[in-house]
């Protein structure tokens, strides 16, 4: 098992879940490779992406249906949105590009989810490595993100 999946099963652990763990041959580094190994449509794969708005880390749960609109989400928030580099994701997150989980990481993050994921009774999302993924649904993101539940595009 790698470290940051570990982390990842011990922080769901923690709030009572233990959903299977599941493990890809290739790695699945975007929504369409996941959705397609796992035979679902690509809206149910909960992307976990870090911006910073204003120069602090963010990240955002989204659909896997659509990107985020950075400039409408940003001002929806008050900032601007900006892309994060590898170095602040890895530091925010310790997890690297491709396989940012929702949960494990060093300390809280703020964390948008977006309600697109709604429409789904199960997603899936990264499990802290690009060829690990876990089931879950919106309502549980939402609680085990501490997060809030928010439109990404307009």
């Amino acid at each position: 098992m790698h470290p940051s999946v570990e982390r990842v099963r011990g922080t769901l652990h923690g709030f009572g879940l233990d959903p299977e763990i599941r493990w890809f041959d290739e790695a699945a580094t975007t929504a369409q490779t996941a959705a397609a190994a796992l035979g679902i449509p690509v809206g149910a794969i909960a992307n976990s992406l870090v911006f910073t708005l204003d120069g602090e880390p963010l990240l955002v749960l989204t659909s896997g249906a659509h990107r985020v609109d950075t400039a409408w989400l940003g001002e929806r928030l008050g900032g601007t949105i900006g892309r994060a580099s590898k170095d602040v994701v890895k530091q925010a997150t310790g997890q690297v590009i491709g396989g940012v989980a929702p949960v494990g990481h060093p300390s809280p993050l703020r964390t948008l989810v977006d309600v697109a994921l709604a429409e789904f009774a199960v997603v899936w999302a990264a499990a802290g490595h690009a060829h690990t993924v876990f089931p879950t649904s919106f309502d549980e993101l939402l609680r085990i993100t501490g997060g809030e539940s928010t439109a990404v595009v307009p």
